[in-house]
């Protein structure tokens, strides 16, 4: 007779709709590639079923989704949520039900939850080297341009800071709520092209991106947009003549030589097409469905209070590179990569940090802005 292996239910929480669709679709392939890797090893010791959710967007949506998992499907462990205001939306939920989120984007920083396991950047391993690249590479004089929510303002709050201290100056500033017309980014573009500037710093999200990059092109800007939100997944939707030499700090591009990356893009491109790149959303939540895994197994069990207890200090090798869960604060360590985007929709990494410990309220900074060449 045959022993039929356990079962651990999961929730994902992703939207398929709205503007944050393109992006947490990403998110979402990630979760369901990992899934299915598992289920299909042999050696695994239990299967994962997913529970899956579309919020379309909407942050309330998450909580009362987030809500029916704990209590209806009765899941330990969320893999889910992209925008800050989602995130902050389902943190009051966690907290009741002792439920885990796996968080897997990069954020402004500034939070600890005992049951949220960080898995994107925090700024000292972004914000902080992209600001550098910039000074060393294109010069000091930046326009921010964001979506009008948390995660945006908080960023520019960090940037502006920096600036100051560095000597840089911000030119402009401006706010785009999200899913606004193509004309209000047109009447942002214009200010843009008009300034003075080395660079755009942008922090617009999701489907907003496209319309962003298009119109600082069609009003004849000729500075690059620098993000920290632009992956593949953003460029695939962007126009041919829009997409090529713009510049993204994030800890993994699809392009990575390493083998862990070949062997993910791999069964990504099996899974999807050879045409979709993997960014770092799906990266991060097909690695984080790993760590869970791990955890899990090594607990035998997927009791929440467990699970957080394991993950903390856990140590394995993703994609982009060997990983730690800092047990302080349930942040990663990553390494800080910047890319430099291609008109085929892929990034070249022209510059490659050292793997850094999280540090999200930012107090280990000097205020200082060193400089650096490309690698």
């Amino acid at each position: 007779m045959t022993n039929k292996k356990a079962v651990r239910r999961v929730g994902v929480l992703f939207s398929n709709t709205g503007v944050m669709s393109v992006t947490e679709e990403a998110h979402l392939k990630g979760v369901l590639v990992a899934i299915e890797e598992i289920n299909n090893d042999p050696t695994a010791t239990f299967l994962i079923e997913p529970i899956v959710e579309d919020p379309g967007s909407d942050p309330n949506q998450y909580k009362v989704l987030a809500k029916k998992l704990a209590t209806v499907d009765g899941v330990s462990a969320i893999f889910g949520c992209c925008s800050s205001a989602s995130r902050k939306a389902v943190l009051p939920i966690l907290a009741r039900y002792g439920t885990v989120l796996f968080y897997p984007s990069v954020y402004e920083g500034f939070e600890y939850s005992p049951n949220v396991v960080y898995g994107g950047a925090t700024p000292n391993q972004t914000v902080l080297p992209l600001i550098e690249y910039l000074f060393s590479n294109y010069g000091t004089r930046l326009y921010t341009v964001g979506s009008d929510y948390i995660y945006a303002r908080e960023i520019n709050r960090i940037v502006a800071e920096l600036l100051d201290d560095g000597a840089g100056t911000i030119v402009g500033e401006s706010y785009v709520p999200l899913g606004s017309p193509g004309s209000a980014f047109g009447r942002v573009a214009q200010d843009v092209a008009s300034s003075d500037i080395d660079a755009v710093l942008s922090t617009v999200v999701g489907a907003d991106t496209s319309l962003l990059y298009e119109a600082v092109i069609d009003a004849g800007c000729s500075a690059p947009i620098a993000s920290l939100t632009t992956t593949e997944s953003e460029l695939a939707t962007i126009r041919a003549d829009a997409t090529a030499g713009h510049i993204t700090a994030a800890c993994y591009f699809g392009a990575l030589q390493t083998e862990e990356n070949q062997v993910f893009r791999s069964i990504y491109q099996q899974r999807y097409g050879p045409g979709d790149i993997p960014s770092i959303y799906a990266q991060t939540t097909y690695s984080q469905v790993h760590a869970y895994a791990k955890a899990c197994s090594f607990i035998g069990s997927d009791d929440p209070e467990e699970l957080l207890e394991a993950v903390n200090g856990l140590r394995y090798v993703a994609p982009q590179g060997a990983m730690l869960v800092d047990a302080d604060n349930n942040h990663v360590y990553n390494v800080p990569r910047i890319g430099l985007s291609r008109a085929d929709g892929e990034f070249d990494i022209v510059w490659q940090g050292e793997q850094t410990k999280p540090d999200p309220y930012l107090i280990a900074y000097d205020r200082e802005v060193p400089t650096f060449t490309d690698a």
